[in-house]
């Protein structure tokens, strides 16, 4: 199992989404900022770099928002979801294709991963959307 890290960043009502580049696993599907822990790393740790590489900024991270273990075909990811607040700097997109920042209501008319489906929900329970 692979452990994964995201950030959950939200800015006036709206939460940041970013979308995979076509050439990489799941290509052209929106995700959350962050990625895979390295050896040595704490999640929190892993998190700061990686949105360090992917946006350049510094963030924040805040407490756990939710969990999920998904299984894809080629791996079974265990990702933790944390809220996280920008520190440093303003998202650029260094890996990214696109970022935008959506409202809850939105989250429905973008294509994530599937391992964000049970995030998503939460989100827009949570949001009463």
């Amino acid at each position: 199992m692979v452990e994964v890290v995201a950030a959950l960043i939200w800015r006036k009502g709206k939460f940041l989404i970013c979308r995979r580049p076509p050439h990489k696993a799941r290509g052209n599907l929106w995700e959350f900022v962050g990625g895979k822990v390295e050896a040595g790393e704490s999640k929190q740790e892993a998190l700061r770099r990686e949105c360090r590489e992917e946006l350049a900024i510094g963030v924040k991270v805040e407490k756990v928002y939710c969990e999920v273990t998904h299984a894809y075909p080629d791996l079974t990811v265990h990702l933790t979801l944390f809220e996280a607040a920008v520190e440093e700097g303003e998202p650029q997109l260094l890996e990214h294709t696109e970022m935008r920042w959506i409202a809850p209501s939105e989250i429905d008319g973008f294509a994530f991963c599937p391992a964000d489906g049970e995030i998503l929900e939460k989100i827009k329970r949570d949001a009463g959307a």
